[in-house]
């Protein structure tokens, strides 16, 4: 971290911290200090430049006003400017189709192919780096749970799931606004698995079913293969969903049910506000449309609390509540659950026709996770590293690729959405940066008319590193030359 205590103290009193904010706003801005860097403690930065503690600290909220740095809980003040250019707000209508050479089922399938791959570097898993992840931590709480348990975890857990993992999700719903018990709880084989059984509670063959646009492509897959209708409704990074929109085709299109993910989608990381949860919730609770909401990046947050859910403002049941540990903590042990309010009958149905139970060892495994305490120690740890993460990736994405990009700033989940030139295809970038094992997320693949021609997602799970700077650097050069 670049040294500030070098800085000349001023030679007058008068607005002394809006001379100290100015300083370092230049070094900030001259990339002496670069995003991510953590500043000297308020206490720190007073004895260093011989000024008051009341003066330092004005002089980190002017820079915080400004929009250079960010204090983050427990951790102290960190630099979070970048040169990018954001997304201004803009309606999905202006983006422009192309006429495709595969198709979307086409490309969506390569991506896969290559989406496991340990020979790439892969900026499109939505995951954490093991090297984030506890191992040990989790490998002991699943000894612990089997040694435990009566039946060291070999038989059948009851349909409706492990008991105290039912009662850790209950107990830790209380951080999203949610006032439920174990009994509201279904558990299952992750979030996917929660969200099929949902439509499948909810919708027959033939229904539409109203999905944000851009969206996570494997959603396409679990939607078609019920034989389901898909009404994209569209969203930006700035406002999220456009719920006029969405409230005129709930009538125009006979939408059943509707999918979402409303705190830090996939791939353009908005989260929508809490009067905007509350709105749409009121507004689906009118024409009777269940909500299915995915909020499987709801805990990676970087701000000071956690986003409620659309479920906190549920007042008649209708909004089915889906997540799991694959995107915080175990993405192999596939754990989810789900909150199906009044259609908890028809879920455990379809759980026991279509699942029968869960798997045993890995439920144990994870509630004495969450049950000990090491779940939070662990997410305070990945919060701040992702967050980290997500500021060093801008920053090389906006010193390497073009100037005329657009940079979304996700302020939780994984992923950063951008839009390149309009001449740029995505897939083919997608196909050029493969020859160099760098795997990316086309745009086309996050839409059902592959309308995202010219975006890509990049993911920042992985920790930043020479490797990955080079990557970029890499990817930067091949957008420049197409």
């Amino acid at each position: 971290m670049t040294n500030i205590s070098t800085l000349a103290p001023p030679a007058s009193e008068d607005f002394l911290y809006q001379q100290i904010a100015d300083r370092l706003a230049g070094q900030i801005k001259q990339q002496l200090l670069k995003t991510g860097d953590k500043l000297p403690s308020v206490r720190a930065l007073s004895q260093e430049q011989g000024i008051s503690l009341s003066t330092a600290y004005k002089a980190y909220v002017q820079l915080e006003i400004n929009g250079l740095i960010e204090a983050r809980p427990k951790s102290g003040y960190y630099v979070r400017y970048t040169p990018a250019r954001p997304f201004v707000q803009q309606k999905p209508a202006e983006y422009v189709k192309e006429s495709k050479k595969l198709s979307l089922d086409e490309m969506i399938s390569l991506v896969y192919r290559n989406y496991s791959s340990e020979s790439v570097v892969r900026l499109s898993r939505s995951v954490p780096a093991l090297s984030l992840v506890p191992q040990a931590k989790l490998n002991k709480s699943m000894m612990e749970a089997i040694r435990l348990s009566t039946d060291s975890c070999i038989n059948y857990e009851p349909v409706q799931g492990n008991e105290n993992l039912r009662k850790q999700v209950a107990r830790f719903s209380f951080s999203w606004g949610g006032n439920i018990t174990a009994e509201d709880v279904i558990t299952t084989q992750g979030c996917m698995e929660a969200l099929g059984f949902c439509l499948r509670a909810v919708t027959k063959p033939g229904d539409a079913v109203a999905i944000e646009s851009p969206a996570y492509f494997g959603i396409f897959t679990t939607i078609q293969s019920l034989g389901l209708k898909i009404v994209e409704i569209p969203a930006d990074p700035i406002a999220g969903l456009d719920l006029d929109y969405l409230e005129k085709v709930i009538a125009e299109k006979q939408i059943k049910a509707c999918l979402f993910v409303p705190s830090f989608s996939n791939p353009l990381g908005f989260c929508m506000t809490d009067a905007n949860k509350k709105k749409m919730v009121a507004m689906l609770a009118r024409y009777e449309v269940p909500l299915i909401e995915d909020d499987i990046y709801g805990e990676i947050y970087f701000g000071k609390t956690r986003p409620r859910t659309c479920k906190s403002y549920d007042e008649h049941g209708l909004v089915m509540y889906c997540s799991s540990v694959s995107k915080s903590l175990a993405p192999g042990y596939r754990v989810g659950w789900c909150l199906p309010g009044k259609f908890k009958e028809q879920i455990i149905t379809l759980k026991l026709m279509h699942a029968l139970s869960s798997a045993s060892p890995t439920q144990a495994a994870i509630a004495h996770f969450l049950e000990t305490g090491r779940y939070d120690l662990h997410m305070r740890k990945l919060r701040r590293a992702l967050h980290t993460q997500c500021l060093r990736y801008t920053q090389a994405i906006v010193e390497y690729f073009p100037l005329d990009i657009k940079v979304s700033r996700p302020e939780g989940g994984y992923g950063l959405w951008i839009e390149l030139n309009k001449k740029i295809n995505a897939f083919e970038l997608y196909e050029q940066a493969l020859a160099y094992h760098i795997v990316i997320s086309p745009g086309q693949v996050f839409s059902i008319d592959s309308r995202f021609s010219n975006f890509i997602r990049i993911s920042f799970g992985i920790p930043y590193s020479p490797q990955i700077d080079q990557r970029l650097k890499t990817l930067g050069e091949l957008i420049k030359k197409i």
